[in-house]
């Protein structure tokens, strides 16, 4: 993809969403990092649901620690994997008031050296917490950055470095949160609804998904459904 055409997506997208955010809740950095670790293999909503009324009140790593593994396990039983997770939180939090006074660090190894923090959400506290120019690489930015042609790679770190390189300044803090919404949205896993995108032009997917209740062909013959993704192992390091 040119530039010119990197930089018309990116204001498509943006004249769309204009002030893109997390959908994930939370009260501060400490519930931000908390939320994004357990959000893995799981969604946004679910986590929501499972951590409102907890981020009233437990919303520092000595409150975590105080509230307890089997209470936080309690908590979230209706998020997947909840057992590994609870007890990730609670080391996470030990280690937080031991070793940063009770700090989220501004340091993506540091972030990523915590129980349960992977790379990726590494990056989405680096850039929703401290506003660092990150570029987090979930399911969602994956396909987009792939489907489009913005940037292909065959793994989330290829993605991330390309979006890195591509990317111009005026979007760069906001990239991640307007891929992961217009894949959530828009350009969805098993039909993406191209008849809506407003960057369908741009877009190097094709056949172009038509809207609901019309027949596209395609050398004669019915459009098919775009296959199924394939779904990776599952992991609470992401």
């Amino acid at each position: 993809m040119k530039k010119a055409e990197v930089a018309e997506l990116y204001r498509l997208l943006a004249d769309r969403t204009p002030e893109p955010e997390t959908e994930l809740e939370s009260v501060n950095d400490f519930t931000l990092l908390v939320a994004v670790v357990l959000s893995a293999q799981a969604t946004d909503a679910s986590v929501n649901i499972a951590t409102r009324e907890l981020f009233k009140t437990v919303n520092t790593p000595r409150a975590m620690l105080d509230y307890g593994e089997e209470r936080l396990r309690d908590t979230i039983k209706t998020i997947g994997l909840f057992n590994t997770k609870a007890k990730n939180v609670i080391l996470l939090s030990r280690i937080l008031v031991e070793q940063f006074d009770g700090e989220v660090p501004r340091d993506r190894d540091l972030l990523m050296a915590l129980p349960g923090v992977g790379r990726k959400t590494a990056n989405v506290v680096m850039n929703t917490a401290f506003g660092a120019e990150t570029f987090a690489v979930d399911t969602h930015v994956f396909r987009v950055s792939n489907r489009t042609g913005l940037a292909p790679g065959k793994n989330p770190l290829d993605v991330e470095l390309k979006l890195d390189a591509v990317t111009p300044p005026p979007y760069r803090r906001d990239a991640h949160h307007l891929l992961i919404l217009h894949g959530r949205y828009v350009c969805k896993a098993r039909v993406p609804e191209c008849w809506r995108c407003v960057i369908a032009d741009i877009c190097r997917y094709k056949p172009k998904t038509p809207p609901p209740g019309t027949v596209a062909k395609a050398k004669g013959r019915p459009l098919a459904r775009p296959p199924s993704p394939v779904r990776s192992k599952r992991s609470v390091r992401t």
